[in-house]
């Protein structure tokens, strides 16, 4: 941290703030974590550090100042909570409760001495949900969402059976118990039995299962699915009957809502941290999974007084367990090709159990990765379940052993394409695109989407039924299709009327826009902003691609791709050229350069211009205030989507910019417009609203 300029510590928050946004959507919204709890608890530290070090650059979208993930995309109706839900600040180590509890101390001015009655209860890794009580019936129920606005989720819960639609006993006017919605661990394998059985999707673990049977749009699905409930705390409410959280525990208990059966008081820090261990030596003998104990002040008079920081309580902690480990033997190392082309190893172990579950693969994550282990086929690990989900080898026992080193492969073991990792980046990745197998029907669902081609009729899984026919293996098959037209009236779901649109919407694209088209054949780093910037310099594909072509040369006659040889002239003519063109780099240019150099990626290209004719790029555009200038669009726009704001900004003779700089003339800022709009602000450059932008639109006719 000494180390670190105050420029460092910058680019790395802001790092850290989208990495972690990241991961809490792929964790929160979409149910389909990529990382271990460990490792993105590694991430928030590191961005809480940095913050303490650095509070003046604490941002706007800091990870600190955020709670889950907003709700978008989601099939369920939104809902705000009255109260926010709110998370929990983490301790790893028996030291930070312990100074967590001198925290509460100094906070209330109490003396060192004196006690401080800690709650502790097993720390449930499930879906947070809201269930609010009017009069003591079930009128709402809610995911936490990003703490503020959650999801709709009445209609779901009223399958589960822990939760009551109406309340026993005597019970306040309005009031939301809050928990967690879990599947249990038996429930959990006979579901994925039951998908294996059908064919269908598996569940990663518990938690993704328990989240993707609650936020279901259908709730018949969620009926079918063995859900349960925990309460651990409440949210709104009109009377709070106790004084203590202990108490207020028992009394939702009362009301015949499960709380935590391991759920105790504990007099003193030392009894709690005790609580703890024995709560950690019989996780395993639990009938749901935890990753934690959580401790809360029991006086709600304290609770009161201590108050919420940016995201959590002052008088709440989760204390996590560490990881469990294991020992076993790497049998073998697979390479696995993503949708995207990234080349992900694979380690084959000796199945061992790890935290009551059997492992017998484990992600390598990369090349890098495997040297940094030294890992060799016959290799004896130490394996760990991080946060008791993802398996990681986090030890090599063997690197004295007199062993051949695994060699990563350098042409795709899918299609036979070169197999690059770009400068500055770990993953390698496959450069066969459209003509690997296992990158294709990822590529061709690109290549029709709205912002691509946007063939009305051609999905997901409409895409992925003709490819398994072999029907679909390149984006110019897509315009044979109408070859097939008797072959797919006869095919279930199919009639006269659906192929007919079909097929007219696919010869509707026969003269598609030119940079839609160059978008949609998915060329790394060539975004839709590149690719009509590209064709507004060069108009056609052909053109564009012969000075591809010839700039291509640096690479494979000059090792330095910023200098052309001076016996090369036109290569640095054509360099020059495409390095002239706003928003286009030498990353661009070297992307170009790849595509074109793949034999197969040309014979895909030359396929599809046999069928389709796009006319010349012109972007036809009328006198404007913003004429020549650079606009760049943040926050969340009202009336229009970003893409139709961008076109809107070209047609009026301006360039449509992703990010702020000192050549930006003009920031059109919306709703949650962040650090790009701070960025403006002190670059000094105009900023308008949407309003204002309509109106400019409206006055250029």
């Amino acid at each position: 941290m000494d180390a670190l300029s105050e420029a460092d510590a910058a680019n790395e928050l802001m790092r850290l703030a989208k990495l972690i946004a990241y991961h809490n959507r792929r964790y929160h919204a979409e149910d389909a974590p990529e990382i271990s709890d460990a490792e993105y608890d590694a991430l928030v530290r590191r961005n809480a550090a940095l913050e303490a070090e650095f509070p003046h650059l604490v941002r706007e979208d800091s990870p600190s100042r955020a709670v889950g993930h907003e709700v978008s995309g989601s099939p369920l109706s939104k809902v705000a909570h009255e109260v926010r839900m709110m998370s929990l600040d983490n301790a790893f180590s028996d030291e930070e409760v312990v100074e967590f509890v001198a925290k509460v101390r100094r906070f209330l001015n109490l003396s060192e001495d004196a006690e401080v009655a800690l709650t502790a209860e097993d720390k449930i890794d499930g879906l947070s949900c809201s269930l609010r009580y009017e009069r003591g019936v079930l009128v709402r129920a809610a995911t936490r969402g990003d703490g503020q606005v959650g999801e709709d989720v009445t209609a779901n819960v009223a399958h589960i059976s822990d939760i009551p639609q109406k309340l026993a006993c005597e019970f306040p006017d309005v009031f939301e118990v809050r928990g967690e919605v879990y599947m249990a661990k038996a429930d959990f394998l006979a579901l994925n039995a039951a998908q294996v059985e059908k064919g269908e999707k598996v569940f990663a673990n518990p938690r993704n299962a328990a989240a993707g049977s609650l936020r279901q749009k259908d709730a018949r699905v969620t009926a079918a699915r063995p859900l349960k409930f925990l309460a651990h705390g409440w949210g709104a409410a009109s009377q709070v009957p106790e004084k203590s959280q202990f108490a207020m525990m028992r009394r939702i208990a009362s009301w015949g809502i499960p709380v935590s059966p391991l759920l105790a008081i504990c007099n003193d820090t030392a009894t709690a941290l005790q609580r703890y261990r024995t709560i950690e030596a019989g996780r395993a003998d639990l009938p749901y999974d935890i990753d934690g104990v959580v401790y809360k002040v029991d006086s709600l008079d304290w609770q009161a007084r201590l108050g919420f920081v940016a995201k959590a309580p002052r008088w709440g902690l989760a204390h996590k367990f560490p990881a469990e480990q294991a020992e076993t033997t790497l049998e073998a190392i697979d390479i696995q090709v993503g949708r995207t082309g990234k080349l992900t190893p694979v380690g084959r172990l000796t199945p061992v159990s790890v935290g009551g579950v059997t492992v017998a693969n484990v992600t390598l994550h990369n090349r890098d990765e495997i040297a940094r282990l030294g890992l060799r086929i016959g290799d004896r690990i130490v394996l760990q379940r991080a946060g008791d989900v993802i398996p990681q080898v986090v030890e090599n026992l063997s690197r004295e052993t007199e062993r051949g080193a695994f060699h990563f492969p350098d042409h795709c073991p899918e299609c036979g394409s070169e197999a690059v990792a770009e400068e500055g980046e770990v993953d390698v990745r496959c450069t066969g695109g459209l003509i690997c197998p296992a990158q294709r029907t990822e590529r061709l669902r690109h290549f029709v989407s709205r912002a691509a081609l946007d063939i009305e009729g051609l999905g997901e899984k409409t895409i992925a039924e003709f490819f398994g026919l072999g029907w679909l293996e390149s984006p110019a098959d897509i315009y044979r299709l109408r070859r097939r037209r008797a072959e797919i009236v006869g095919r279930e779901g199919w009639k006269d009327k659906s192929v007919d649109n079909l097929l007219a919407a696919i010869e509707a694209k026969r003269s598609p826009d030119a940079a839609r088209l160059l978008f949609g054949l998915g060329v790394r780093h060539v975004g839709a902003v590149t690719a009509r910037d590209l064709l507004k310099r060069f108009q056609t594909l052909p053109a564009l691609r012969e000075v591809a072509e010839k700039a291509n040369a640096i690479r494979v006659n000059a090792p330095d791709l910023l200098t052309a040889p001076a016996d090369l002239p036109e290569v640095a003519d054509a360099r020059a050229e495409l390095l002239g063109i706003e928003g286009v780099g030498p990353v661009v240019v070297e992307a170009l350069g790849d595509f074109f150099h793949e034999p197969h990626n040309v014979a895909v290209w030359d396929d599809l211009l046999s069928e389709v004719s796009p006319p010349a790029y012109v972007v036809e555009t009328r006198d404007s205030p913003v004429s020549g200038k650079t606009v760049v669009f943040t926050g969340k726009l009202e009336t229009m989507s970003r893409d139709e704001a961008k076109a809107q900004a070209e047609a009026l003779g301006a360039r449509a910019a992703g990010s702020v700089s000192a050549k930006t003339d003009l920031v059109v800022a919306g709703p949650g417009a962040g650090s790009k709009l701070k960025q403006a602000a002190a670059l000094g450059i105009e900023v308008i609203d949407e309003a204002a932008w309509a109106e400019i639109v409206k006055a250029a006719g």
